[in-house]
């Protein structure tokens, strides 16, 4: 069975890596754009992770009472018996657990990446094959406009008054794809006169 692609807000919410080594590490650079309050706890720690400013850093070896409060903790150490100690605990708390390179100890897993801008994908093969998982992101990666976020704006900007003025729900999504057509053409040359023209013509 696959791995259902929720999309959540971490911002400011306490996440727990057990673990100071490079995979730990790699964990933590993936997480930092989301801004979640990240925790290291690791009685070794590589000195990348050392002198995140964004990371407080907890120097010595784990105990039960860290995951207190946690929103999702990530069990990267190479110590099977306290990856197990740390699954259990999550799950009898019922907090989101990820432990690195064990998908039978996973809440939920990490996906390949893709992140530009305000563009967030997230590529699974739930599991089975990272590797594939990287060679799709790194296809996609290259497909994203890098205009993206200029036509993200536009889209945004125009939104509520394209509900507010268009009544029909098939107009509205004619007006949209209208916009996103020009703005995929040339968003240079999108202007507020060509936008209310196009919600206009579609009332």
């Amino acid at each position: 069975m696959g791995y259902f692609p929720f999309y959540i807000d971490i911002e400011n919410k306490k996440c727990v890596v057990v673990g100071g080594g490079t995979v730990a590490l790699r964990k933590v650079e993936k997480l930092l754009p989301f801004k979640p309050q990240i925790t290291v706890v690791a009685p070794e720690i590589c000195n990348e992770l050392s002198t995140m400013a964004e990371v407080e850093i907890v120097n010595r070896e784990f105990r039960n009472a860290d995951i207190d409060n946690a929103f999702m903790v990530i069990s990267a150490t190479d110590d099977n018996q306290l990856n197990a100690n740390i699954f259990n605990l999550c799950k009898s708390k019922n907090i989101f657990i990820n432990t690195v390179d064990d998908k039978e100890k996973c809440g939920f897993i990490f996906p390949a990446l893709v992140k530009k801008d305000n563009v967030t994908i997230g590529i699974s093969t739930s599991g089975k094959s990272p590797l594939y998982s990287r060679f799709l992101r790194e296809k996609i990666e290259n497909s994203i406009d890098n205009n993206s976020d200029k036509i993200i704006d536009v889209l945004s900007n125009y939104r509520l008054l394209i509900k507010t003025e268009i009544k029909s729900e098939e107009k509205r999504k004619k007006a949209f794809e209208h916009i996103l057509k020009i703005c995929l053409e040339n968003i240079e040359n999108v202007s507020e006169e060509k936008i209310l023209k196009i919600i206009e013509d579609f009332k």
